[in-house]
């Protein structure tokens, strides 16, 4: 009744929000997009998103397709997998920025696991910027990440904007220096944080180094300082810092899945990882849930 084809293509855009964006993921033309999305609201016979030359919004009736989307393509691949014989084996090297390890992407990595029961799934959690240089020193297969705005590889999982934040009862001074709560070298919001300070002239001095996103988050609720992150995965304890505190702006941040620049012995598994990551890019940006 619903076409895979349609439903992936809905999914891309439901989580991006964004026919252009969609294309780009799906290697499609933005008119392909959205003739699919006209498909499957002609089968269910239910407008799925609102859009306008400003936004694309989902519908209440969109909102209910995501979860129908999601286990219709698992299905669907798992069927495909058991009638055509095709068992994935081998070492999948997987990276994912910590930026996720909060979310539910160990729910995805699960569901994964349960279909390809016979795939070694390596997980390395690191910094962005770390997990880029060992993709490229072929010491990973699938990496989730971060990119720079200047970066253009990698399939565009999910974008945000990123903000300032801390904890509640924190009070800058305008005539001190910003206290940073900072990854080390080669942190991407490192990085970008540190561009923006510079580009407005804004005095700072870094509070708190840490690879570890648990320690930088104990750092921020101890009001040590201020620290750059995805307006969407803010951790609970902390806040945007305010407007008047007079920060500069940090811009987009793009997600993506990128994979080696030549095909490695797993590049079936990966590519299969990718597309289940794909599918469910909208929970990334959701709490795990508790169990």
């Amino acid at each position: 009744m619903y076409d895979p084809t349609h439903l992936r293509t809905f999914l891309s855009v439901a989580q991006t929000l964004s026919f252009t964006q969609a294309a780009g993921r799906l290697g499609l033309r933005q008119s392909t997009v959205s003739q699919h999305v006209r498909r499957l609201e002609d089968a269910t016979g239910r407008q799925l998103f609102t859009r306008d030359t400003h936004s694309v919004e989902l519908t209440e009736d969109g909102e209910a397709m995501l979860g129908f989307a999601r286990r219709i393509l698992q299905a669907h691949e798992q069927a495909a997998a058991f009638f055509t014989g095709t068992r994935l084996r081998g070492r999948l090297r997987f990276g994912a920025s910590e930026d996720f390890v909060l979310t539910r992407l160990p729910e995805i990595l699960e569901s994964f696991r349960h279909d390809h029961p016979e795939v070694d799934l390596e997980l390395t959690v690191e910094l962005s910027g770390t997990l880029h240089e060992r993709l490229s020193a072929g010491k990973l297969d699938l990496v989730l990440a971060k990119r720079r705005p200047e970066d253009r590889r990698g399939r565009p999982v999910w974008q945000d904007r990123l903000v300032w934040i801390g904890a509640e009862r924190l009070r800058l001074d305008p005539d001190r220096p910003v206290p940073l709560i900072v990854y080390p070298p080669p942190g991407i919001t490192r990085a970008l944080a540190l561009e923006a300070l510079e580009r407005q002239g804004r005095p700072w001095r870094i509070a708190c180094t840490s690879g570890s996103l648990n320690g930088l988050i104990a750092a921020a609720r101890a009001g040590l300082g201020v620290m750059a992150h995805s307006r969407g995965l803010v951790p609970p304890g902390l806040v945007r810092v305010p407007e008047r505190a007079g920060l500069p702006e940090l811009g987009r941040v793009d997600f993506v899945l990128v994979t080696a620049d030549r095909p490695t012995p797993a590049q079936e598994a990966a590519d299969a990882l990718a597309r289940a990551i794909l599918a469910g890019g909208d929970r990334l940006h959701a709490p795990g849930s508790r169990r």
